[in-house]
């Protein structure tokens, strides 16, 4: 969702918090061996590669990057299988973006201790 992302985007950068964002997972991907991220944000649903898709992937190439899943409340079930299959935490929508940031840098933290 584009506005989720620009605000996400602009309220990281306000915190200091470096990132890209990626209208695809294929796109991330694609760059993902050259530019190893701290921890990643990704929604459940996606056009192309769902965001369930994108965590194997990254499960299996990149085991110790946490990865935060996004999901609607109806979305719930999915969520949990994402929580199952390796992901860091999960993010219901609608969120508090203060949650969100905090969700991250807890993310981020993991992942240099890690």
């Amino acid at each position: 969702d584009r506005s989720i992302r620009w605000v996400l985007e602009k309220t990281l950068e306000q915190e200091g918090i470096q990132c890209r964002v990626f209208e695809s997972a294929e796109t991330l991907v694609d760059i993902i061996d050259h530019e190893q991220p701290s921890a990643i944000i990704s929604d459940i649903r996606m056009p192309g590669m769902d965001g369930l898709t994108l965590l194997t992937k990254l499960q299996n190439d990149h085991p110790h990057l946490p990865v935060i899943i996004m999901t609607a409340h109806s979305d719930l079930e999915r969520a949990v299988a994402s929580y199952q299959g390796g992901a860091f935490e999960y993010l219901p929508k609608p969120f508090d973006v203060e949650e969100a940031v905090s969700l991250l840098k807890r993310a981020i933290l993991h992942h240099r201790n890690a």
